[in-house]
């Protein structure tokens, strides 16, 4: 897809957003760290959120309150989304941090893929500092074993401190919305019910961003995990064959209904971010698909009296996850004092500001989710978890996929001709990758 995780302006948007709510302020912490290997015990970590964010604040306390525990210095950078960029030319120039963070998709793509992250099985079964629990017993298997493989074979190159899904978000206590789905919808056709009684009443069913094809993607990826596709082996096959999977057409089909029954909002199909989300935000719509990030977003823009809810469409059997956390270059120097501060930081006591001061889902099921955020943390709690469009990556989705859909999701061309066209457009695709 060329992401297999949320965008990572948004997700930095959101950070933004929930700085503006809290009222935080940059506070302490040098911001300037050198590469490398750090000295006097201590170690070098250099992290994607800058300093003046909520989850640096977060971060801050937990490395000062690690120095006095153990007298380990910790040297940081606040590097921000930049971070994607400069680590993979700092491992090769022998200059990386020991330690540094980012999402699951970011780790992978710019470290390792390329065989140069560090196995960090042996912090899965380190004791978290007071608890008398390892590591593994508060970060679930599921959330890694959907991560790719490195060269290796090994796929414990991250251990998360940050969890984030998709789903369709509402305001639970929108009495129009109470009226029509007093329950989540089972199928299909009982989630197009909720949206005949809402256009009953006057309102649009669904927000979206009409040039955006990854949240209006999400639909149809989610249709897919409903009928048992994998969108990994979809994307894979050179063919382009598996297009004819009649589960596939099914799912298109569904999304052209949505579509063709004019339960989208009036103009989507005209509109970029974030104008969708603001009218979703205002009300004028019931349901809007986006990444949890969403709580934060629109949080200074909806009323007190709302109530977040969330729900995946109907009949998907696993949420999808992206992953925001710590890993290690392979080359680290100091990488045994870097496992220990990421089981300290794993404490709950610690790991709690990321749910009360940053707002955001954490992997410990024991750490309450943020009021917005408590469906989807029951969504995440189940026994297997995904990763959207099955960590599908690279440039399949711009030359395969992204325009068909668009063509799909704004009336122009009916199921049928979109299932035709990636089909074609995805034989052609592999003919080009040698």
């Amino acid at each position: 897809m060329g992401r297999t995780t949320m965008p990572a302006t948004r997700v930095a948007g959101a950070a933004v957003a929930t700085a503006l709510v809290l009222g935080l302020t940059a506070c302490g912490s040098g911001s300037g760290g050198a590469a490398g290997g750090g000295s006097g015990g201590g170690f070098t970590y250099w992290s994607m959120w800058r300093s003046d964010e909520p989850q640096a604040q977060v971060l801050k306390s937990a490395i000062a309150d690690f120095t006095a525990s153990t007298g380990i210095k910790v040297t940081v950078n606040w590097t921000g989304r930049d971070i994607a960029k400069k680590i993979g030319p700092a491992i090769a120039a022998n200059q990386a941090p020991d330690l540094w963070d980012e999402s699951n998709d970011v780790v992978y793509g710019s470290v390792a893929a390329a065989g140069q992250a560090l196995d960090l099985s042996p912090v899965l079964a380190m004791q978290i500092p007071g608890e008398s629990v390892p590591v593994s017993e508060v970060v679930p298997a599921k959330f890694l074993d959907v991560l790719p493989k490195d060269p290796a074979g090994q796929n414990r190159y991250l251990i998360p401190y940050d969890v984030a899904t998709t789903g369709m978000f509402y305001n639970a206590a929108d009495p129009d919305i109470a009226a029509a789905m007093p329950s989540p919808p089972t199928d299909w056709t009982g989630l197009l019910g909720v949206c005949d009684a809402l256009k009953a009443k006057g309102k649009s069913c669904v927000a979206t961003e009409g040039e955006d094809p990854w949240t209006n993607e999400l639909y149809f990826d989610y249709l897919l995990n409903a009928a048992g596709v994998d969108f990994g082996k979809l994307s894979a096959d050179k063919s382009g064959a598996s297009w004819n999977d009649p589960a596939v057409l099914t799912a298109a089909q569904d999304v052209a209904r949505l579509v063709k029954g004019g339960y989208l909002i009036s103009g989507y199909d005209a509109t970029k971010y974030p104008a969708q989300e603001t009218n979703w935000a205002s009300g004028k719509a019931a349901f809007y698909m986006d990444g949890s990030y969403v709580t934060g977003e629109v949080a200074k823009q909806i009323p007190p009296t709302w109530k977040f809810g969330s729900m995946l469409p109907p009949g998907a059997k696993s949420p999808d996850v992206s992953l925001f956390g710590f890993s290690i270059p392979k080359r680290a120097k100091n990488a045994t004092a870097a496992e220990k501060f990421i089981a300290f930081f794993l404490q709950k006591k610690e790991l709690s500001g990321m749910a009360t001061t940053a707002l955001n889902l954490t992997p410990r099921a024991d750490i309450p989710a943020p009021a917005a955020l408590a469906d989807a943390q029951q969504q995440l709690s189940g026994p297997s978890v995904r990763l959207a469009f099955d960590g599908v990556a690279g440039d399949w989705s711009p030359k395969v996929l992204d325009q068909n859909y668009l063509d799909l999701w704004h009336g122009s061309i009916s199921a049928e001709q979109f299932v035709a066209k990636c089909r074609s457009a995805q034989a052609t695709y592999w003919q080009t990758q040698g």
